[in-house]
């Protein structure tokens, strides 16, 4: 019996030494993040500040690859049916993991049970935005206007419930105004619309705008989510204008399939986290307006089950559908 039980610790000490082995080399190969958003998005500005920092830490590439479409499901449900081996990620922002679910009967795969949530990397407030063509230079101008002309203006954004559609729905609901909706096929196109004067208006995440803004190239016209934003002087908050908002998630996250080895986790974790304290990063994520979102494992993964959930109430009370 006692030769059994040595056999038996010591094959398990094999096991456990093998396990260590394999976590200790990870990563061996290139590891792929992939983006919800076409090129140019806020999230893919994010992805590719943050690869370079991981891709220094990690000792192996981390390439950034786009997926854009159907409001980020396509790149969502193509992570949930990856391999769960640490080399295929997701940089998520919020809209396939909290609005998504709202908004889809049938989506292709469940926020909360297809997924390693790993690590919170940044947040960012929005911006409403006007085009020079729309003659709008202001809140009160927009609300005075559309309020007179209902349907008139056109609002772009990078899809059927994504965060930027649902940011200006929400305040043109809290406004009492209508808007005519026009989605694009990612937050790049949707600007670029704004800019050429195709659409009258964009919600759109402060960092990617913010040059475009100083520019003269597109106007101003509120702060949602935030108080005011020094390099934007002038331009109201919604709670200056007396909207009272919900609490727009404008976070990205490092997400995983399902069933990862708790000891990637931790190895990929860290990564984010050193590239979070790294002030090269910092100072990028300053100059797009970028906050660090510190939140990682259960409790990211609790915070986006509340937003679900809010978000959710929300979307049925706005009558959005996007199928």
């Amino acid at each position: 019996m006692f030769v059994r039980l040595a056999a038996n610790v010591a094959a398990g000490l094999v096991v456990s030494l093998a396990a260590a082995q394999a976590h200790a080399a990870y990563p061996t190969g290139p590891i792929r993040l992939i983006v919800p958003q076409s090129a140019g998005s806020g999230v893919d500005s994010v992805a590719r500040i943050l690869s370079d920092r991981m891709s220094q830490t990690l000792g192996q590439s981390v390439v950034v690859e786009n997926k854009p479409g159907a409001n980020g499901v396509i790149a969502t449900a193509y992570v949930a049916k990856a391999k769960p081996d640490g080399y295929t990620l997701l940089l998520s922002g919020s809209s396939p993991m909290t609005l998504n679910p709202g908004l889809y009967k049938h989506l292709p795969y469940d926020p909360i049970k297809d997924f390693t949530y790993i690590a919170g990397v940044a947040e960012n407030p929005f911006v409403l935005v006007a085009s020079k063509a729309s003659g709008l230079k202001s809140f009160a101008e927009l609300k005075k206007a559309a309020t007179e002309h209902p349907g008139r203006y056109t609002f772009a954004s990078a899809g059927i419930g994504n965060s930027t559609h649902l940011a200006t729905e929400m305040v043109a609901y809290k406004t009492g105004i209508k808007l005519m909706h026009v989605p694009f096929n990612g937050s790049g196109p949707a600007f670029s619309s704004v800019i050429g004067g195709q659409t009258d208006l964009m919600s759109s995440v402060v960092g990617p705008a913010l040059p475009q803004l100083q520019a003269g190239a597109a106007t101003p016209l509120l702060i949602i989510g935030a108080g005011a934003i020094p390099e934007l002087p002038g331009v109201p908050s919604a709670r200056d204008e007396g909207l009272d908002l919900p609490t727009l998630p404008t976070w990205t996250a490092v997400v995983g399939p399902a069933g990862m080895d708790p000891a990637v986790v931790k190895v990929i974790e860290k990564a984010v986290q050193d590239a979070q304290q790294d002030s090269r990063l910092q100072a990028q994520f300053k100059a797009q307006y970028l906050s660090i979102y510190r939140i990682a494992g259960p409790a990211l993964t609790e915070s986006i089950k509340n937003d679900i959930k809010v978000w959710t109430g929300l979307i049925h009370e706005f009558g959005i559908k996007a199928e």
